[in-house]
């Protein structure tokens, strides 16, 4: 069974830094297309940042770009974002997302429907 494993989730005030990461279990899952959503409270789940499944493309929502990097190391299976000047806004549950297809295409990494797996979720709470 695939998991997907969230950390790096927290506290931290208007400004600050946080960086999340993802692990995909089992290793023999492979490297896949990648991605970070998040949910705020009554809304929508929102499209963050995708990398491909080799690394060598990416794709960010507009709220991020210029903020947020998307990264990744397939040696360890992990995924991260790095996410500098957090905002109050930037606050909700995170999730990742896998993708078993090799396809990749920006507009077409932001629907959530595209994603076959994903995490728990981790709590970014930015404070004012």
């Amino acid at each position: 069974q695939v998991q997907l494993i969230e950390s790096g989730g927290g506290l931290v005030q208007t400004g600050g830094s946080l960086r999340l990461s993802c692990t995909v279990a089992p290793r023999t899952f492979g490297s896949v297309n990648m991605a970070w959503f998040r949910q705020a409270p009554g809304k929508e789940r929102e499209f963050v940042a995708a990398i491909s499944y080799s690394g060598r493309s990416t794709h960010y929502g507009d709220s991020v770009k210029g903020r947020f990097t998307i990264s990744r190391d397939n040696s360890e299976n992990t995924v991260y974002l790095q996410m500098n000047s957090l905002k109050p806004e930037d606050t909700a549950v995170y999730y990742c997302g896998a993708d078993q297809t090799f396809a990749f295409s920006g507009s077409a990494m932001t629907a959530a429907a595209k994603y076959d797996y994903w995490g728990q979720g981790t709590q970014v709470t930015v404070s004012s």
